[in-house]
């Protein structure tokens, strides 16, 4: 291991003997290459399970929205199939109640179209078509634009308008080919994957530990790829992507054009309290990157217990990668762990 990331193993090696997660997985790296990548723990808390490696594959979770949803609606919107000021009932017509009529495609993305975060629609409908019409009858909780509440049903919905002739699994493996080594970024883990799969929860829902099978119910009723999640991953695969996004930043040829991705990044401003960009979140001192990236940063979470921070000022980016949620929901000790390691990269990098 370099030593510069003596203190970030420390940490990392901490929080799997306190139990806050059992398998953990780091990269840390530049525009061009990887400078860093680390592998802690076992896949569960048994003493024979077998060790995390840097292949190790995780249930991605909300990385989905910003990995897959956001790069297929921008290569969507450069293509002139969707305008990001449509206006949602353009796409869904059953998007069509009063007080709602004004909902656009960017407020989806921004998370402020005045859907309510998450609602347990899997204990009574299965697929698409039950699920979207119980999306769009879904009272608003407030004003859309007026604030800001992080929203699962938003995505749904963008991952049904970008559905329209082709599943998105199957367009998100073409949109793969733009970017290099992500062939382990997948919909529908295959089940060569699930020996080096961590397992998430013991779902009392579905009776079953969980393992290469997505972790949120509503993504399993609607087939195990939404848009809100259902990606699965390695921290190399997300690595790949971040590098990416660093080289779109820095005016090379990709999978979109850099005003469109300098346009998804950047805060939007005219949502009151909101740190939100278009699927990606920003920087604030509170958040899970710590206080030390710079103020351009954007990043995510997920739910199951991964992150992915990049930062164009330093143009570096960190993919931590967990599975907090073993064996059950309950432990949040990585709500600690995220930012003092994140913290931790840039006084190494410093």
């Amino acid at each position: 291991m370099p030593m510069p990331f003596a203190a970030v193993r420390t940490l990392l090696e901490r929080a799997v003997a306190e139990k806050a997660f059992p398998a953990a997985v780091i990269e840390v790296g530049q525009r061009t290459s990887p400078l860093w990548r680390e592998a802690y723990g076992r896949l569960t808390y048994e003493p024979d399970s077998a060790a995390a490696r840097d292949d190790t594959v995780f249930d991605l979770a909300s990385l989905t929205k910003v990995i897959a949803t956001a790069s297929l609606v921008m290569r969507d919107v450069e293509r002139g199939a969707l305008g990001l000021d449509d206006h949602l009932g353009m796409h869904l017509p059953a998007w069509r109640d009063a007080g709602r009529e004004a909902v656009t495609l960017r407020d989806l993305l921004a998370h402020c179209s005045g859907l309510p975060g998450h609602l347990p629609f899997f204990r009574q409908h299965e697929g698409r078509a039950p699920f979207e019409a119980a999306i769009c009858a879904t009272a608003l909780e407030y004003p859309p634009r007026s604030r800001s509440i992080y929203s699962d049903l938003g995505f749904m919905l963008l991952g049904f308008v970008l559905e329209r002739e082709t599943p998105l699994a199957a367009r998100f493996d073409t949109f793969k080919a733009w970017v290099s080594a992500a062939e382990d970024l997948q919909f529908h883990p295959p089940g060569a994957w699930r020996r080096r799969t961590a397992p998430t929860q013991q779902d009392p829902w579905r009776g079953r530990l969980l393992v290469a099978e997505v972790d949120d119910e509503n993504a399993w009723a609607l087939g195990g790829a939404a848009g809100h999640a259902g990606l699965f991953g390695t921290v190399a695969a997300v690595g790949a992507f971040a590098r990416h996004l660093l080289q779109v930043l820095d005016g090379r040829v990709g999978a979109f054009r850099r005003e469109t991705l300098e346009d998804f990044v950047a805060r939007r401003t005219d949502v009151p309290g909101s740190s939100r960009a278009l699927a990606w979140d920003t920087m604030l001192p509170t958040s899970s990157c710590g206080a030390r990236l710079s103020p351009r940063a954007f990043g995510h979470t997920g739910f199951t217990g991964t992150s992915l921070w990049i930062d164009p000022d330093r143009a570096i980016y960190v993919v931590l990668l967990t599975n907090r949620v073993y064996p059950d929901r309950k432990n949040d000790a990585i709500a600690r762990v995220r930012p003092a390691v994140h913290d931790a990269v840039v006084d190494a990098l410093s």
